[in-house]
């Protein structure tokens, strides 16, 4: 399980307790000989969990999963004796609304146990992807499920037979530093007094370095150097990497980008402190302990 030093709690989506199984993936025989009354299939409605009155993630069994859905394994589940593999189900379709308008998902994130949040992001973002890859990039034919969901192929039938595979979306989440205070920003739309790191996606040809560097220049116009890794998160939202790095300022001159960001300022240890502490005079409200930022404002203060 993946956990920041200094960190109270682990790293929302980590630590997912299945085995992935790449063996099985690539033998279709092997993995259909599973896909029996012992294999069990994560409840879903559309892409949100299903829970059972303990408040766990709901399981059936593959005669519980919609008539002519693709099923795509998630691994096998070894934690009770013996082995159980685990599948889901593709949705009609997939769900293109900012996670910030379904309320239930943050629920989730407080209330589901982290393993079990592991599992469903993990999975939620496997069908997802498979609900928006229905039909070929290349040259539009339908595709099928492959590898056991870890793969779609185009048909050969009439198709370029192109290989389809999940996609993850870097993105680095920075601390960036100078004379022992941290550069925070507060988004567009976000409430009043919350701030966090500055963030942003990793383009074509860019180190993570230089997306940390190119990002901070162009959301507050510093100049960035001496970027480090720290840690990571998943956050299948729909499908992104969140790679946390610190940086050190060159300069403490802000040029605000406001198209990306409302506000940007200096704080120091003590409103850290005070922020992930709640106290009501805190000048800043932190994002919430299960959020990448969250952790990573603990590990700079544990230095």
């Amino acid at each position: 399980m993946a956990e920041a030093a200094g960190a109270a709690t682990p790293i929302a989506f980590s630590g997912a307790p299945l085995d992935r199984a790449d063996n099985l993936r690539a033998d279709p025989d092997a993995l259909a000989a599973r896909m029996d009354w012992k294999a069990r299939l994560l409840l879903l409605d559309g892409l949100m969990p299903s829970l059972d009155d303990g408040g766990q993630l709901a399981w059936g069994t593959l005669a519980d999963a919609p008539q002519d859905a693709e099923l795509v394994f998630l691994g096998l589940d070894r934690s009770q004796g013996g082995e159980k593999a685990c599948f889901a189900s593709v949705p009609p379709q997939g769900d293109s609304r900012p996670r910030i308008a379904n309320p239930q998902l943050w629920s989730l994130m407080t209330s589901l146990a982290p393993d079990q949040l592991a599992l469903y992001g993990g999975a939620r973002s496997l069908v997802d992807w498979h609900a928006r890859h229905r039909f070929c990039a290349q040259c539009g034919h339908p595709t099928h499920v492959a590898k056991g969901g870890w793969q779609r192929n185009c048909d050969t039938s009439g198709g370029c037979g192109a290989q389809h595979f999940p996609r993850t979306d870097p993105v680095t989440i920075m601390l960036v530093e100078h004379d022992g205070e941290l550069l925070l920003g507060r988004g567009l739309g976000w409430p009043e007094g919350r701030f966090s790191a500055l963030a942003g996606f990793v383009e074509p040809g860019e180190t993570i370095e230089e997306g940390v560097a190119r990002e901070v220049l162009e959301e507050v116009g510093i100049v960035v150097t001496g970027v480090r890794y720290i840690l990571s998160q998943p956050w299948p939202f729909p499908s992104q990497l969140m790679i946390g790095c610190v940086g050190q300022a060159q300069s403490r001159d802000i040029t605000l980008d406001e198209t990306e960001l409302a506000e940007a300022h200096w704080f120091s240890r003590e409103d850290v402190i005070a922020s992930l502490d709640g106290a009501p005079d805190a000048r800043m409200v932190s994002p919430p302990p299960h959020t990448i930022a969250h952790q990573l404002f603990r590990w700079w203060i544990s230095q």
